[in-house]
């Protein structure tokens, strides 16, 4: 793993990490939908299964980015496997926000994520090819009956 020894590979996959948080963050559908390959996969905390760009933005993020705010990933505490050919790598992170309720209650909101990016060459940016985002467990044996 790269976390013992960061290499350049490592530092820009952690760079597209905190860039995609920041589109989150921000609301900027557009440039995050540019960030992932045209055939992206997506569990989501909403979202069963959205595979094509097109399918997770309209079937989890618009859902859920307009109720969350100060959402990002703990980048530098994030475990990033980059391939040995470089053109793949795999990231577990956490992530925070606030959520909030019809209501307009405020409420912590975190979980974690693994994210796998990949690019067809080193003169190609990573895109991202997979994406799966869980919330954090409420406890051992506890069930919610929610879906968040």
């Amino acid at each position: 793993m790269s976390n013992d020894v960061r290499s350049a590979d490592d530092d820009e996959v952690r760079d597209w990490l905190g860039s995609w948080a920041a589109e989150v963050a921000g609301r900027d559908f557009d440039s995050a939908e540019r960030r992932m390959s045209g055939d992206v996969v997506g569990f989501g905390t909403r979202a069963t299964i959205a595979v094509g760009r097109a399918a997770l933005r309209a079937d989890q993020w618009e859902h859920v980015w307009p109720a969350i705010e100060s959402f990002e990933f703990d980048v530098e505490g994030a475990v990033v496997w980059v391939s040995p050919d470089r053109l793949q790598a795999v990231i577990g992170a956490s992530w925070s926000s606030v959520g909030r309720t019809p209501a307009g209650d405020t409420f912590p909101r975190g979980g974690r994520a693994t994210v796998v990016v990949s690019r067809p060459s080193f003169a190609e940016p990573w895109l991202g090819c997979h994406t799966h985002f869980s919330l954090e467990p409420v406890g051992p044996g506890t069930y919610t009956g929610t879906s968040s």
